[in-house]
């Protein structure tokens, strides 16, 4: 029971880690797509355009925040409906070709092997025992030879929902202060905390799924949403001006 229980655990840490790569990609590019409105309207500001208020940053912001969020969740949805599909067609393919050309797929297979450091006897002798299993031996050659593996672990409607739930979760909130308070010089530097804070936050989890480095994970997710707000401020100002 104990071991079945493991398994069980180590089975929803790997689920739970899957979906949490969509909600650090989908919630970065929500942070920076909100953001990106927030400092192209500073930077216009700065430049003296009159009076752009906080009604007009939210109904920019929320209206690009709401389209992209669907546009994203989408994009992973036929993305991943794609692979299955393209996954089961090569399939399909291989196993048809491993029955009317055993030799041939054997020595694919053993050519495969032999790369991957096995000695020619081995190689052989292993492709003429996965021959007798041709699901076993044509995932691994579609996995070896063509880089497909297999995707029917991972749900596209799943992804979907959490890759759009993270864009709108992580994308409003540079849009919170201006909810809260009057657009003003300090609603910005309040957006700019914000977008920080959701940017570190965003850094951890994607420290906790990759086990990479802290200081690089939270380095790099902070440097993007800096250098696209960068962006947006100094379009902003060129326009305004």
């Amino acid at each position: 029971m104990d071991r079945q229980a493991e398994r069980r655990d180590g089975q929803t840490l790997g689920r739970a880690q899957e979906h949490l790569k969509q909600i650090v990609f989908g919630g970065t590019d929500g942070i920076v797509t909100t953001f990106a409105i927030v400092a192209g309207f500073a930077g216009a500001q700065a430049e003296g355009v009159a009076q752009i208020g906080g009604l007009a940053v939210l109904v920019f912001g929320l209206a690009n925040l709401f389209a992209d969020a669907v546009s994203m969740g989408l994009g992973e949805f036929l993305s991943l409906r794609a692979q299955h599909d393209l996954y089961r067609a090569r399939r399909a393919s291989g196993l048809r070709d491993l029955a009317e050309h055993p030799g041939g797929q054997t020595a694919l297979m053993t050519r495969i092997l032999t790369a991957r450091g096995l000695s020619d006897s081995e190689a052989r002798t292993t492709a003429n025992i996965l021959a007798r299993h041709p699901g076993a031996m044509t995932e691994l050659i579609l996995n070896y030879e063509l880089g497909l593996r297999d995707p029917d672990d991972e749900s596209p409607v799943l992804n979907g929902l959490f890759t759009f739930s993270a864009f709108v979760a992580f994308g409003v909130v540079p849009l919170v202060p201006y909810l809260m308070f009057d657009a003003t010089a300090q609603t910005t530097r309040w957006s700019v905390a914000a977008t920080l804070g959701a940017l570190i936050l965003l850094g951890l989890l994607r420290w906790s799924a990759t086990g990479e480095r802290l200081l690089r994970t939270l380095g790099e997710t902070v440097l993007v949403g800096t250098v696209c707000a960068l962006v947006a401020f100094v379009v902003g100002a060129l326009v305004g001006g």
